[in-house]
């Protein structure tokens, strides 16, 4: 397709700052790496399993239609059969949400903790769409721009372990959770069919520049709300962490919330765009490269296709580390301990 159009080799980095991706092996059910991620996260905070009263599975991929993904991923973790086990989707939303539900769960006095995991394969959909591109010869420059935001698309997965504070080892707080919605705009990313037939090959359509400009302008609006119900200025933040899409995204983000890029954390350049697991392996990645000090206010500004955005304030306590960057690329576990 590149030869067909006469596109220069490295324009999808030029475009998107993304540099590398990465991929699971041929045959990758999306349990096995959430099982591995989430016993790294569990082994790393030193917790009793029978007081984890709560899994959620919450990435985009999953095994299959049912039974929940979830609980495959239970059984290999070992965890009490009291807990709730049960799947969430929300695009590049889900392990927020997630964590959000799980930290409700704790507030209310249900359980003592929780953990939420995921895992994108990118796979399926790099392949469908270098497939579907390459078989269409009657594709123009601008007509397969839809395409270009799955060709970002890279594999990762993380487990986010949350503990009631009496059993915290390491403090990190969760303060605030707000969410905004513009769900009127929720046919700018859509893919296939979700159903039996389908066979979970997936293709995507993006209308990416307003889906960028539409996010942006829900995220701002989202923003502002969590500043207020935080009683937060934008000088009191330390460290920001997005979604991370790509290079334009960032800096149009950033601009308009008016946050410096100097504290705010990466991983799109080598890891791609991760889904829902973005934004909390780009909150282990941080912690692992020591941006993220005891007492640092953290903002945890996800967006996600829909529009939805869900956005967190949270203290930072001590940094617990486990494993390292090569791995967290490779897709392991985030081991960062936020607690209710």
């Amino acid at each position: 397709m590149y030869q067909r159009l006469k596109l220069p080799e490295g324009r999808l980095e030029l475009m998107s700052g993304i540099s590398q991706r990465r991929v699971w092996s041929v045959g990758t059910f999306p349990s096995g790496p959430s099982i591995r991620s989430g016993n790294h996260a569990i082994d790393a905070a030193d917790i009793d399993r029978g007081r984890i009263g709560c899994l959620i599975h919450a990435s985009v991929c999953r095994d299959f239609l049912e039974p929940a993904t979830a609980s495959r991923v239970h059984d290999g973790l070992s965890l009490p059969n009291q807990c709730w086990v049960y799947d969430v989707s929300n695009a590049c939303l889900g392990l927020i949400n997630g964590a959000v539900q799980i930290a409700m769960m704790i507030e209310s006095g249900a359980i003592d903790a929780g953990i939420v995991v995921g895992t994108e394969n990118s796979r399926p959909l790099l392949e469908q769409t270098i497939d579907a591109l390459n078989a269409d010869t009657s594709l123009t420059r601008k007509s397969v721009k839809p395409a270009f935001a799955s060709l970002t698309i890279g594999s990762g997965s993380c487990a986010w372990l949350l503990v009631h504070r009496d059993l915290s080892r390491h403090g990190t707080s969760i303060d605030v959770a707000i969410a905004e919605s513009r769900t009127q705009f929720h046919d700018l990313c859509l893919s296939d069919a979700d159903t039996a037939g389908a066979g979970m090959q997936p293709l995507m359509d993006t209308d990416s520049e307003r889906l960028m400009a539409e996010g942006i302008a829900t995220g701002i609006d989202a923003f502002d709300q969590l500043m207020a119900e935080a009683n937060w200025q934008i000088s009191d933040i330390d460290r920001s962490v997005c979604h991370q899409v790509g290079s334009r995204h960032r800096a149009a983000m950033l601009e308009a919330m008016e946050l410096p890029s100097d504290r705010d954390s990466v991983t799109f350049p080598q890891l791609g765009n991760t889904g829902s697991v973005a934004l909390p392996l780009t909150l282990a990645a941080a912690a692992m490269r020591g941006e993220l000090h005891e007492g640092n206010r953290v903002a945890m500004l996800g967006i996600g296709s829909g529009i939805n955005s869900v956005m967190l304030a949270s203290t930072w306590g001590q940094t617990a580390v486990a494993g390292s960057i090569h791995e967290l690329s490779a897709g392991t576990a985030s081991t960062s301990h936020p607690t209710s």
